[in-house]
């Protein structure tokens, strides 16, 4: 193992699998190089159907710099409804071209407006909106530039150290295809590229400290930012003056500016009371985000601390809680299924591990929340002990409206197959729903996140 970046270590990723140094080098130097495409698992009707029976338009865009949040907005602008009303499977970047599912409630395809950058495909109509679960995966292209010049020795040299790492035969690939494994970490975009603090946000309203949440969210500037906004953001945490605050947060922070116009009407009337309506002006989908990003950071924690301690990702050991493969996935991609978890014993060791042998299940860590299963022996340990160190245990997410949830259990290894290219250096593979690329491509470059976009 080698150490990972500091501004990767906090978010609870601590080391990179490989011992061989990385290719250096950035993904994204334009948009073209990070090449998104949703594989789709959702059915729709013609679209001339009834829409008092199938009321939710179904499109499939392809966005040039667009953020999934900021398109959805932008056309919720342009039809005149709801943000509400329109529905995505997963969130994209905005640097990056990228193709996926929308839906909206209530419109009529003729009503779907031209927007710059958006070239739209409509499918049919729904009974129901899209929903995260309706996305199988994601097929990526990804470019790197500005590498060293013996990348793809060290490339062939990394993917052989993952292909282990993965439980995975080596030696049969051919220059250009590598079957690898890596620990499926929430990648840096979960929790802020450029200012990782959703997490912080995230924790802070699991302990129900409302204010520290609002100010986590309004405050702590970054150098990494523009100056007016890292001056926007001293001074609230300075003044507490949220209307004059008002005066210096740039229009473009919307989401920021929103929570301050709750507290600047309520005037001197400021409370837990409103620093949570504050955070309630956001989007339900942004709510949502912070506690996942607090059980995200607590995932790769644990992650960070099985890797230190030499525990398999690819098989279990007592104590593990597995879950199975998805019986209805697409046949090229396997999804695991944490529906479907089965805690393991000396007893059912040897059965279980021939199953993850087979891809048919998967060693799980806890994405924390009220129903949570909790693992045993040392993998519970770990879970415990990482859950302590933050504060927190399972009981805690039992929040009001948006915030709460029941958590779940989340595989601990991704398996893919990269094809490899050059002129330029090109990596395509496909990853399964909520795993991240540019957790698979930081352990081939080994650079700050933020040069992986």
């Amino acid at each position: 193992m080698r150490p990972a970046h500091p501004l990767e270590q906090a978010v609870g990723m601590d080391h990179y699998v490989a011992e061989t140094a990385g290719i250096g080098g950035c993904l994204r130097a334009e948009d073209a190089h990070f090449r998104v495409r949703e594989l789709e698992r959702f059915d729709v009707e013609p679209v001339d159907a009834s829409a008092d029976e199938y009321p939710h338009l179904v499109f499939r865009a392809t966005l040039r710099g667009w953020d999934t949040n900021d398109f959805a907005r932008r056309l919720s602008d342009q039809l005149g409804v709801s943000r509400e009303r329109v529905s995505w499977a997963g969130t994209k970047d905005k640097h990056a071209i990228t193709t996926q599912l929308f839906s909206v409630y209530g419109v009529d395809a003729a009503a779907l407006p031209t927007t710059n950058r958006a070239d739209v495909e409509v499918l049919g109509r729904a009974g129901r909106a899209i929903e995260f679960g309706d996305l199988a995966g994601n097929a990526f292209e990804l470019v790197v530039t500005d590498h060293v010049a013996d990348a793809r020795e060290r490339v062939n040299a990394i993917a052989g150290e993952l292909a282990s790492f993965g439980g995975l035969q080596t030696g049969s690939e051919s220059a250009s295809a590598h079957t690898i494994g890596v620990p499926n970490c929430f990648g840096q975009q979960r929790f802020g590229s450029r200012r990782p603090i959703t997490h912080e946000v995230g924790l802070a309203i699991v302990r129900e400290d409302w204010e520290g949440a609002v100010m986590a969210y309004l405050g702590r500037p970054t150098e990494h930012e523009p100056e007016d906004t890292q001056r926007a953001r001293t001074f609230v945490e300075e003044s507490r003056d949220w209307g004059a605050a008002l005066d210096r947060f740039p229009h473009r922070l919307r989401y920021e500016r929103s929570m301050l116009h709750e507290l600047a009407e309520r005037s001197g009337d400021v409370d837990e009371s409103a620093f949570r309506a504050a955070l309630e002006r956001l989007p339900s989908n942004l709510q949502r985000l912070f506690v996942h990003a607090a059980q995200s950071y607590v995932f790769n924690r644990i992650c960070s601390e099985r890797l230190e301690r030499g525990l398999p990702f690819d098989r279990p050991v007592e104590g593990d809680v597995v879950c199975f493969a998805d019986r209805d996935g697409p046949a090229d991609l396997t999804l695991p299924d944490t529906n479907r978890l089965q805690s393991v014993d000396e007893r059912r060791l040897g059965s279980v591990t021939r199953h993850c042998e087979r891809g048919r299940a998967f060693v799980t860590a806890p994405l924390v929340g009220t129903e949570t299963t909790l693992g045993s022996g040392e993998p519970g340990e770990i879970e415990r002990e990482v859950l302590a160190a933050v504060g927190l245990e399972p009981a805690d997410f039992a929040l009001p409206g948006e915030f709460d949830s029941t958590g779940t259990r989340r595989a601990i290894l991704v398996q893919t197959t990269l094809d490899v290219a050059d002129d330029p250096l090109t990596f395509s593979f496909a990853l399964p729903k909520g795993s991240y690329a540019t957790v698979v491509m930081r352990e081939f470059l080994q650079t700050n996140p933020l040069d992986l976009g």
